[in-house]
């Protein structure tokens, strides 16, 4: 895919490392100007050389922002807004899991904040500007793991029975279906939203996490795709023409996949979406 990303403005969560640093390189290649997306200064800083080095395009930035605080993505988004006014398109890709149960300074989970709110919220603020520029894309990086997740209604946060792996689950099916029901709400709007899976990346997202952590690498490594594997579907669903049009899909390998059967439940969705919602009103405008 050799497409033309010029005057294309694209903001990346999740930048500095991984599948979102390769997709960098690649939608700069293409000329895009990009807005890189890191907790650290240094490695923001890195990444923007990584990425200008490799592409020999320059139209590179940065902004900092610890997306497990809901006050920072409210803070990147203010200044996302005063730095374009028009984004073509906005990959939600930032995203981890955690040994332990830790809470944000704000109270909610932490998993659940970075993995899925950030996503809710930062997008719900951009949207405006999204919905200001023709044909503009939502992607948002959700796993295979949402295959095995649920949404704990009755406890989001997992206060009871925390695992790293059931927190993860739950919040990449929370990916999957705020999709699902934010494709619906921008029907006719020009915007798209997809989701994908990138596959089994050997991107270490676990290497932190002690015990288990060593032991899901160590399971999962023999099966790990590079990273340039990784972040095909990725630039895929922000740079092609071919689904220029499509929205509401879950893609994996590039192509349309069937997910997790409570994926599809219209009520969930709208309740996830009104938790969500009332979750993160305060940094909600109006």
């Amino acid at each position: 895919m050799s497409a033309n990303l010029m005057e294309k403005n694209i903001l990346i969560t999740g930048a500095t490392d991984g599948i979102g640093k390769q997709g960098a390189k690649e939608l700069a290649a293409m000329g895009a100007n990009l807005i890189l997306v890191g907790r650290s200064e240094e490695r923001c800083r890195q990444a923007v050389d990584e990425v200008a080095a490799f592409s020999q395009n320059n139209r590179v930035d940065y902004l900092v922002a610890d997306l497990s605080s809901m006050s920072q993505v409210a803070g990147l988004a203010a200044a996302v807004q005063a730095r374009f006014t028009y984004l073509d398109v906005l990959l939600n890709n930032a995203g981890a899991g955690f040994v332990g149960r830790v809470e944000t300074v704000e109270g909610f989970e932490r998993t659940f904040a970075l993995n899925h709110l950030a996503y809710f919220l930062l997008t719900n603020l951009l949207l405006d500007l999204l919905k200001a520029t023709p044909d503009s894309r939502i992607v948002s990086t959700s796993s295979g793991s949402h295959l095995r997740g649920k949404i704990h209604f009755d406890d989001p946060h997992l206060k009871r029975g925390y695992f790293v792996l059931k927190a993860y689950a739950q919040s990449k099916l929370a990916n999957v279906m705020f999709t699902y029901a934010l494709s619906r709400q921008l029907a006719g709007k020009r915007v798209t939203a997809n989701c994908f899976h990138p596959g089994l990346v050997n991107t270490g997202i676990f290497r932190k996490v002690p015990f288990v952590g060593g032991v899901v690498d160590w399971v999962l490594s023999p099966r790990a795709i590079s990273v340039e594997e990784g972040a095909e579907t990725m630039v895929y669903l922000a740079a092609s023409e071919e689904i220029a049009d499509t929205s509401g899909v879950y893609f994996y390998q590039k192509k349309a996949q069937v997910t997790n059967p409570v994926s599809y439940d219209l009520d969930a969705q709208e309740r996830l979406w009104e938790m969500s919602a009332e979750m993160v009103r305060p940094w909600l405008p109006g």
